[in-house]
């Protein structure tokens, strides 16, 4: 081990000369190797504070996939292990590279970032001029001041003191009686998210000697009173007495627990982790493999290890033979009990909804980086694929091995009510088989086989059943027996002949209630809302139809847009908004509140807007003097944070093909909502792009490899939010003119003054004030996103970046699109005057791909 901390040390030596001398780093003379930051310094993203031997280094990190920036501790040069030790500010991240810790003159440990108060490690105030900040070697980050020795002065401030998710040896777990402070283990709240989660472990009152582990305040698990060196409980946390020395102190001072290795070789954590397991980690001693056990309240399946491992509550309708098994999928008919965006909800906060609710059998985290809640019911169904989220499925464990509870879930298609009545009798068969005792005096076998007879004949009596149910049913609905308005049958069929969107609608009339926020309307409620949509009520005319304003009984405003009969916009790109957009929940994306089928109706229900489309404002002279400077970038970066979590943050990747002016929203607060999500297209989260032989959106606004060849990704919705940025700092139009007198775009007019270094001329003359260094800054960002190559164009993540980072340095721009090509652009897209040409006008775009 002495080996391979001297390697680790003459390893990071090597490396940094070797980029300095044959890279040409521009970083090379900064990011030197550090063993401590000295009172006066700095410690940047880039840079790392080492431990004396090089096992622990100390620096900014992003947990997994997360953007987010930490301050952390973690093993250097050491096997891969998944998370920090410790992190600075696991409540506060840093939204980009911009972090620096500091150690200033008053002693004070502090992390500073661009757009946010500073972050103070130490509250305590050091008279003293000669401190420093230094990793130990037992993973302790700690500021003392300035010794001649190597162990420095008396510790004024200890990481170690606040520990998070990880007990290293040497830290204690417990409580100081006199300082009344407290050492107790946060779990995380996700992988990417270190903000404390659903668990804490640490000593319980004063004089109980034993550890506690509880699960939002209430108490999960105990380990048992210390005795004789162990838990009486839990004698699994101090079964390698062979490594280890284990330690409870119990007097007047403090009662805490701690343990130590017996060899300076062996390199050990423990980690409280998500599901509230204690997860005990030691390196083998040839330095590459982490061994991992497990210990304290919970044991996983040996036949299935990965499913969520926590400790059942009583319930009337669970037993302990239920497990959840995480499987990658989606559910296709959005059968949600309900979902929950709330950030500070773990996968265990999920489990227990879910295991208290009779109906939930399947449940999955709503945010993308693990946090949220959403919920299903039973009759879902199932669709097994690699490509999308991880969710925890119902199974049940029974004496012959383990069965996927509502097998329905990987047979073919059937109806809702036929499902929900194979799955329960499925269900009722399985617990039933467990709950019976059998007769010592008959043999196993035997009675395996009376049970699938029985079985099988009840399954097929209930199929049966259940056929003649359904068909009667649906008889009924086609006759209007049901008493719901208008005719059924000319419901469905409005909705197109396929099998598979019957029960769509099916689903959607049968679930208007409280818990479910989409609703599906009654054709009267509508018309009573809009006062049958009267003229007075209507807000506006696009491609896909009239928009109505109108008011339910309970005094809310909606938007309702009515689908034309000779719009372009057809069934298809209707139920792609219904199933996309009201799975979607963003502050900048418009909310769709339902949806409204009769006959040949069909209309979609939005929250309403009180100051309508952007357009209205923005091409209006009269009104445009409205969006003074500050009202434009806050409409700019709305948008922005629309895409990334459309493009990043959402359940499935989003790429909406339609962004415009007219389809940007806007609430009383002048705040940007996207919306009209019936061009959006889902993709995988490992897939970057896809090809169409059918062309959608607005001329104007896509990206030259779309338009031309049918080829679209993020990097078309890039483009098109970079034309939305330049027609908001431009008040005007990105139209291709073709008259002789003005023979440029928008997009060239911009370019050709970035040329020329006139910029600040493309200023709205209409904007009375606006700091040069902002509008020059949106004018390059808006240039860098239009051009020609999609590989060129930033990322929405980079766009934010660069909007309100001022010290990110930005990128010159390519020439744009379409630049080089102004006589095929001409050749290609209509002229003002052309019927399908449409730039700013609520309206879809239909052409095929060359």
């Amino acid at each position: 081990m002495l080996k391979i901390r001297l390697m680790a040390k003459v390893e990071g030596f090597l490396l940094l000369f070797t980029s300095c001398l044959f890279l040409g780093s521009p970083y090379c003379c900064k990011a030197q190797l550090r063993f401590e930051l000295m009172q006066g310094g700095q410690l940047r993203d880039w840079e790392h504070i080492l431990s004396p031997t090089g096992i622990f280094k100390l620096g900014f990190f992003s947990p997994n996939s997360s953007t987010y920036r930490y301050l952390g501790i973690w093993y250097s040069k050491l096997p891969h292990n998944p998370d920090a030790v410790w992190v600075a500010n696991p409540e506060n991240p840093i939204l980009d590279a911009s972090g620096v810790l500091s150690l200033d003159s008053d002693g004070k440990l502090k992390i500073t970032h661009n757009g946010g108060q500073p972050i103070v490690l130490n509250s305590n105030q050091a008279n003293s001029s000669n401190l420093t900040a230094s990793v130990m070697d037992t993973g302790n980050f700690v500021l003392r001041e300035a010794g001649s020795t190597a162990t420095g002065g008396e510790i004024l401030w200890q990481s170690f003191d606040y520990p998070g998710n990880t007990l290293l040896p040497g830290m204690k777990l417990g409580m100081n009686l006199k300082t009344g402070k407290n050492w107790v283990l946060h779990s995380w709240l996700s992988n990417q998210v270190p903000a404390p989660g659903a668990f804490k472990l640490g000593i319980g009152n004063e004089n109980d000697d034993q550890l506690v582990l509880w699960q939002r305040e209430e108490v999960y698990w105990t380990s048992g009173v210390w005795k004789s060196g162990s838990f009486q409980m839990a004698p699994e946390l101090t079964r390698r007495s062979d490594l280890y020395q284990f330690s409870f102190v119990s007097n007047s001072d403090e009662q805490n627990f701690s343990y130590s290795v017996k060899s300076s070789s062996t390199l050990s954590r423990w980690q409280l982790n998500t599901w509230g397991q204690i997860l005990q980690y030691t390196l083998d001693p040839d330095g590459t493999t982490w061994q991992l056990t497990f210990a304290g309240p919970c044991k996983t399946d040996a036949n299935y290890p990965s499913a969520s491992c926590i400790l059942p509550k009583p319930s009337k309708c669970r037993n302990e033979s239920e497990l959840f098994v995480p499987t990658r999928g989606y559910y296709n008919d959005s059968n949600l009990l309900y979902s929950d965006d709330n950030t500070s909800l773990a996968l265990s906060d999920c489990h227990s909804s879910c295991w208290k609710n009779c109906s939930c059998i399947a449940y999955g985290s709503l945010l993308a980086d693990g946090t949220g809640c959403r919920l299903w019911s039973k009759g879902s169904n199932f669709v097994q694929n690699e490509n999308f989220d991880l969710l925890y499925v119902l199974t049940l464990a029974s004496g012959e091995g383990m069965h996927v509870f509502a097998s329905y879930l990987y047979l073919p298609p059937l109806s809702p009510a036929l499902q929900q009545s194979i799955n329960h009798i499925t269900y009722s068969a399985i617990l039933y088989k467990k709950t019976r005792t059998r007769s010592p005096e008959r043999s196993v076998k035997y009675l395996w086989w009376i049970w699938c007879i029985i079985a099988i004949g009840l399954g097929l009596s209930m199929l049966l059943l259940g056929y003649f149910y359904v068909t009667r049913r649906k008889q009924k609905l086609m006759q209007g027996i049901e008493g719901t308005e208008g005719d059924t049958t000319a419901q469905a069929r409005s909705l197109g002949k396929s099998k598979n969107q019957f029960p769509l609608f099916y689903h959607l009339r049968r679930t208007k209630k409280a818990s479910n926020p989409f609703q599906s309307f009654s054709f009267s409620e509508i018309v009573d809302a809009t006062n049958n949509f009267s003229p007075a009520n209507k807000l506006g005319q696009g491609g896909f139809g009239p928009v109505y304003k109108g008011m339910l009984l309970d005094g809310q405003p909606i938007a309702v847009k009515r689908l034309a009969r000779n719009s372009g916009q057809g069934v298809e790109e209707f139920m792609n908004e219904i199933t996309l957009i009201a799975e979607l929940q963003h502050l900048n994306l418009v909310r769709l509140l339902g949806c409204c089928i009769q006959q040949e109706e069909k209309m979609l229900i939005y929250e309403y807007m009180s100051n309508k489309s952007l357009d209205s404002f923005l091409f209006d002279p009269s009104k445009r003097k409205l969006l003074d400077w500050k009202k434009r970038v806050g409409i700019i970066e709305g948008v922005a944070q629309g895409l990334l979590y459309l493009h990043k943050y959402s359940r499935v990747r989003v790429i909406h093909r339609d962004l415009k002016a007219s389809n940007i929203l806007l609430d009383h607060e002048m705040n940007p909502k996207i919306s009209d999500f019936g061009m959006a297209r889902i993709f995988g989260h490992n897939e970057s792009r896809a090809n169409t032989n059918r062309v959608v959106g607005t001329y104007g606004y896509m990206s030259p490899e779309y338009a031309m060849n049918g080829i679209f990704s993020v990097k078309s919705d890039v483009f098109s939010f970079g034309v939305l940025l330049l027609e908001i700092v431009s008040g005007k139009k990105n139209t291709v003119f073709t008259s002789s007198d003005n023979p440029l775009s928008l997009i060239d007019h911009a370019w050709e003054l970035w040329k020329r270094g006139d910029a600040l001329k493309f200023k709205d003359e209409l904007l009375e004030s606006c700091p040069q260094n902002e509008l020059l800054k949106c004018l390059q960002v808006g240039l860098l996103c239009v051009q020609d190559q999609a590989a060129d164009r930033p990322t929405m993540s980079d766009v934010i970046s660069m909007l309100t980072n001022d010290a990110i340095s930005i990128p010159q721009p390519e020439e744009p699109a379409y630049c080089t090509r102004k006589d095929e652009t001409r050749s290609t897209f209509p002229s003002d005057n052309s019927e399908i040409h449409s730039v700013n006008r609520v309206s879809i775009t239909i052409v095929e791909a060359r």
